[in-house]
């Protein structure tokens, strides 16, 4: 406000406005320098793999992304009534990227959210129990209002990965929202998480009420991939 006030007093015409139209300019220009802080400070946190936006997604037919859907989930009711979504689809189809404009989305409704990829999340848990961090950590997992798990399935969990994305799943459930990623329709994921009693409880509380978003078509990195070659070759030509 001390810097606002300062350009206020530089400027030629300032006193044509009332004290009031004054005041209620520096009050708002606080306002906007707090919440564009608190903002970058939710966005740091989140440490999203993309700097990805909805208005940035591709909906081309061969994706199998319904517009619609995604346009209806950027209002992020769906973090209100904590709801999940589960994204399916081959390799570099464009799921992570996905996860994560919804998820920035949310960072810009005011949310909380983070990004983890599962292999790697359990690492942490595994030498957070060593150092006595584990409650810790489950804590800041609990209270995320969105938490993205990448790579969900790409190898067979063991009973004790089940136990802990099981404790993580009970303390979300109803409360906040969980994005999973995963090369395989979820439905099937009995196969990798072994014990059925502890499957069977994983799914209920993630697949109940979620919104499922099935992607196709070829290799968004092999399509980036050609392009660049084309460009370059291109120029080879141009310069030739």
């Amino acid at each position: 406000m001390k810097i606002a006030l300062n350009e206020q007093l530089s400027m030629s015409d300032i006193e044509s406005l009332s004290f009031d139209g004054r005041l209620a300019l520096l009050l708002e220009r606080e306002s906007t320098l707090r919440e564009t802080r608190r903002l970058q400070q939710r966005l740091c946190r989140a440490k999203l793999k993309h700097t990805a936006c909805v208005e940035q997604l591709d909906f081309c037919a061969s994706r199998g992304l319904n517009k619609r859907l995604i346009l209806s989930l950027a209002d992020c009711t769906w973090v209100k009534q904590h709801l999940n979504i589960l994204v399916v689809g081959a390799t570099s189809t464009g799921k992570t990227y996905l996860a994560c404009a919804l998820a920035h989305k949310a960072c810009l409704e005011g949310y909380s959210a983070a990004y983890v990829r599962l292999p790697r999340l359990f690492q942490d848990l595994l030498s957070a129990k060593g150092d006595g961090r584990y409650s810790r950590m489950m804590q800041q997992l609990a209270k995320l209002d969105v938490l993205i798990l990448d790579d969900w399935g790409l190898t067979p969990f063991t009973t004790e990965q089940c136990r802990d994305l099981l404790e993580i799943l009970d303390d979300r459930h109803k409360l906040h929202s969980t994005i999973v990623t995963s090369q395989f329709p979820i439905k099937h994921s009995h196969d990798t998480l072994g014990e059925p009693t502890l499957a069977d409880a994983i799914l209920d509380r993630l697949a109940h009420s979620a919104h499922k978003i099935a992607l196709k078509g070829e290799s968004l990195r092999k399509k980036s991939a050609a392009k660049i070659a084309n460009e370059l070759d291109l120029n080879n030509q141009v310069q030739a």
